[in-house]
């Protein structure tokens, strides 16, 4: 069923006053906005195309890309409602043969209506993927190699990490695969470990240049972390050579790495004529990475570069269009079946957790809530319309909030960091009953008639002990989309300072401008994190937004423990609803 919007208000500036036709039906039944109408009719003017179907099918192509898609199927997109759908035969092949295609606002392939960027984009990705895969391999000192990866994989419980890191050796690109905790970011640190020490050693040795990156600050900070623990911990195979080799890793986000530009918000400094000076470049968060930035970085990524994208294709896609990474282990599964690899032992969570995710990617219904009912004290289900079960989740949420405000005026900055990350509520919406904003304005209104304060975007926005969340890039100030941090009060000062993600650098509250209240977060903005303790609120089972992937990235921001707070018909409706998005990349990249 095609998602609406419904709305009871007559100015609603989704809908057109007085529009007819086709558009005006569509708007008004809440599948069409404002603006995809006004976009449509402009075309249809520039073009001189005033068919009022065609216009309706460019109108749909609009609406897909803000759905996250990059194309619709016009075949398929009727639902059997009431509203005047067009005869979808021949519709599209008469929008390929309109004054609209004619022009380029418009293209067809394989009986999918795209606006012209999307399908540059996507055949653009598929014809440098394709490139790189059919481009000779990299020369390799074999013998080397294995001995490498024998001593930084060692024994049998590392076979699987081993194998995957030599296949990334020998090849150009790499998809790895993997849910969170299964080694991702140990197999790349072993692997950049490999390739140093082949540079290190061949008949021209040279010291690797290596980026890792990501798609916001906070998934970058991570990986970069990760891989550093994989080196130093105790036990670690790692050596001194290595850890020399390797000490000079940054991570950056993507946006900084392509080199961010203030006049665009789609072309970066490095392109095709301007490549990257890189010979590895690993991308953590491959799921969170739209079409557009990925078509940005494999024509800014050198032949000769290793390109190694890691992430798991269960999770939530990019808020932008695309779902490429899962296109990406679709379709070159088929083209080139080595270069997507995966890994599936899970060393994050305990079993319980693991079973259930593992419940989530094969969308049994009847097992998640099995395992949700089943009294484990890491997983569990409590029911939103029990009242002592909403009770029960503020008085934890203000109980942290309390301890927090406590440490953070006290100048404990370390523990209020540490205490930031030991629970946290995960919303599947921004607004609205089940949403972050309200429990947040929840949480600092039973504060602040505690603390008798009135806390809040209305009254004292800073306040010692406020979780924030950084939601835009500052790089003037080093901070990116995804950091988190408390509001501290540092011992002897009078100011609150912002302390981010551990740095030592505490801002002024001042100086940030793009912060949100951080006592809950939607499940979209929680990816590339994690905290020890989850609560996820799921909405009731008509919402359009509880789907099986949202279920699953939710669950798995966990390492010790999950509670999901939902009836039994809102699990099961997120379990058997899956995120549609069309994309015609998969079907380009496997076919010749």
């Amino acid at each position: 069923m095609i998602e609406r919007f419904e709305t009871d208000d007559p100015h609603d500036h989704r809908l057109v006053p007085g529009l007819g036709g086709l558009l005006g039906a569509f708007n008004a039944a809440g599948v069409l906005t404002a603006a995809d109408v006004h976009t449509a009719e402009r075309l249809g003017e520039l073009a001189g195309e005033d068919d009022e179907r065609l216009r309706l099918a460019v109108a749909l192509a609009v609406r897909a890309a803000r759905h996250g898609s990059v194309c619709v199927d016009l075949s398929a997109i009727a639902d059997g409602d009431d509203l005047p759908w067009p005869d979808p035969t021949g519709w599209v092949q008469e929008v390929a043969s309109s004054r609209y295609a004619a022009a380029s606002v418009v293209r067809v392939e394989h009986d999918l209506l795209y606006l012209d960027r999307y399908w540059r984009e996507e055949g653009q990705v598929r014809d440098d993927l394709v490139r790189r895969a059919e481009a000779a391999p990299p020369v390799v000192d074999e013998a080397l190699l294995a001995a490498e990866a024998a001593r930084l994989f060692p024994g049998e419980g590392s076979a699987d990490q081993r194998a995957v890191a030599l296949a990334a050796a020998r090849q150009w690109t790499t998809v790895l695969t993997g849910g969170p905790g299964t080694g991702k970011t140990t197999t790349v640190a072993g692997l950049l470990a490999l390739l140093a020490a082949e540079a290190a050693a061949g008949p021209d040795p040279r010291e690797l240049r290596i980026a890792l990156t990501a798609p916001t600050g906070k998934a970058a900070a991570r990986l970069l972390e990760s891989v550093r623990v994989a080196q130093q911990r105790e036990g670690s195979p790692f050596d001194a050579a290595d850890r020399e080799r390797l000490g000079s890793l940054t991570a950056t986000t993507m946006h900084r790495l392509l080199g961010w530009r203030p006049d665009s918000g789609t072309r970066f400094r490095h392109h095709r004529g301007n490549t990257l000076p890189h010979d590895v470049v690993v991308v953590d968060e491959t799921s969170m990475v739209s079409l557009t930035m990925m078509a940005r970085l494999l024509e800014s990524v050198r032949a000769d570069t290793r390109l190694v994208l890691v992430g798991d294709p269960d999770q939530l896609a990019s808020v932008e269009a695309g779902a490429v990474l899962a296109d990406l282990v679709g379709g070159l599964a088929v083209r080139a079946p080595a270069a997507v690899t995966g890994l599936t032992t899970t060393h994050r969570y305990g079993a319980a957790i693991g079973g259930l995710a593992q419940a989530l990617r094969d969308g049994d219904a009847d097992e998640v809530l099995s395992r949700l009912d089943a009294g484990d004290p890491e997983v569990g289900r409590a029911d939103p319309e029990e009242p002592a079960t909403l009770a029960a989740l503020r008085e934890r949420l203000v109980a942290q909030a309390r301890e927090l405000h406590a440490l953070a005026g006290a100048g404990r900055v370390e523990e209020a960091l540490a205490l930031a990350e030991q629970h946290r509520l995960l919303c599947a919406h921004r607004d609205g009953p089940h949403g972050a904003r309200h429990w947040n304005a929840q949480v600092e209104r039973l504060l602040g008639e505690e603390l008798g304060l009135y806390l809040g975007p209305l009254g004292q926005e800073w306040y010692a002990g406020r979780p924030v969340l950084v939601t835009s890039n500052d790089y003037g100030l080093g901070l990116f989309n995804g950091d988190t941090g408390v509001t501290v009060r540092p011992a002897g000062a009078e100011d609150l300072r912002v302390v981010v993600g551990g740095s030592p650098t505490a801002y002024a509250t001042s100086r940030l401008a793009d912060v949100e209240t951080l006592h809950a977060m939607t499940v979209h903005k929680s990816q590339g994190s994690q905290a020890r303790h989850v609560t996820v609120l799921l909405p009731p089972e008509e919402s359009p937004l509880l789907t099986r992937e949202l279920l699953y990235t939710a669950v798995t921001r966990a390492t010790d423990s999950v509670l999901v707070v939902a009836t039994e018909a809102a699990v099961r409706a997120a379990v058997e609803r899956r995120v549609q998005r069309a994309s015609g990349l998969r079907q380009r990249l496997a076919s010749d």
